[in-house]
């Protein structure tokens, strides 16, 4: 496991030459991506999301595309549309932005329910059906959403079925007052164009595969169900997390744990994903944004008893 944490420190190092003070935010994104997870980035303007994913991309040499969301987008503007070729007398087929490795969708709650829908199909199946053609999509696929919590108007809320599609829902927050200093004296010029790319796809594709390989232990799979099935049974708690939900949590253990340098995953790596996985995932009449969702979840955790054995692996 020594190589995939050379490429946490390889990532962190090289994103963290544009993006000042949100390593941890950085990891989530690496974490998202060996997961083969996408993630809704819920934060005010100007905080800092589509530079961040900007930068992730070009550190890991991926074709990169931005989709601005707006009420007038449609769904074929995403997936692409078939044309009658008048030279050749043929329908042709014109790929979307979809056809890409990494996607920013801007706004995406500024898009109508329908094309919001577009990207249901693309995020869990990995391909889309245009005209009764399915085709599928570039390896490896992320999508990064970008919302604005604040406003309301002219905007349409993400249905749950779409919220259940993304392996996190994150925030950035505000930086502290030295961070926000060296932001104005040293990354105010072209710091992301000069920006190098250190990896090829096939090591890409290799690192996800190294993350499966992490194994678990009876002990903390009972931990991890223990914490989704807590927020089925809560009084406080409307809707509990989907067994997508377990499923995500899983795979974002796993890849904590490879990146931390482990084969075997530990109650501490269900622990530290729990707050981003499930967040979104719940419905809560007492709970509206990111912040007061993770409130809940830390709650849920301090209640459940952590296996305190050996678990490391024999």
């Amino acid at each position: 496991m020594k190589e995939i944490v050379s490429f946490r420190e390889k990532v962190l190092e090289n994103v963290g030459k544009v993006i000042i003070g949100k390593e941890k935010e950085v990891e989530l994104l690496l974490i998202a991506f060996l997961s083969e997870g996408h993630i809704l980035l819920e934060d005010l303007p100007g905080m800092g999301k589509t530079v961040m994913v900007r930068s992730f991309a070009k550190t890991l040499d991926l074709p990169f595309k931005r989709i601005q969301f707006t009420p007038d987008l449609l769904p074929g503007d995403l997936t692409g549309v078939s044309f009658y070729n008048q030279k050749t007398k043929e329908f042709e087929f014109r790929e979307g932005p979809l056809f890409s490795n990494m996607i920013l969708a801007d706004e995406i709650n500024r898009a109508t329910p329908r094309t919001q829908a577009a990207l249901l199909e693309a995020m869990e199946e990995r391909q889309i059906t245009v005209d009764g053609v399915t085709r599928k999509l570039k390896e490896p696929f992320m999508v990064l959403a970008t919302q604005n919590p604040v406003e309301s108007y002219g905007t349409f809320p993400l249905p749950e079925a779409q919220m259940d599609r993304f392996l996190m829902r994150i925030k950035m927050g505000y930086p502290t007052l030295e961070e926000e200093k060296i932001i104005l004296r040293e990354t105010l010029g072209k710091v992301l164009e000069t920006l190098s790319a250190l990896f090829d796809h096939d090591l890409l594709m290799q690192r996800r595969e190294d993350v499966k390989k992490v194994t678990v232990s009876d002990e903390v799979l009972t931990y991890l169900l223990s914490i989704v099935r807590a927020t089925r049974e809560s009084e406080d708690i409307t809707l509990g997390v989907s067994p997508r939900g377990s499923i995500g949590l899983y795979r974002a253990a796993q890849a904590r744990a490879a990146l931390s340098g482990r084969a075997y995953m530990l109650p501490e790596d269900v622990k530290a994903m729990a707050p981003y996985t499930l967040n979104h995932r719940m419905i809560s009449d007492d709970v509206v944004g990111v912040v007061e969702s993770m409130e809940k979840i830390e709650k849920i955790l301090e209640e459940i008893p952590v296996p305190l054995e050996n678990l490391e692996e024999n």
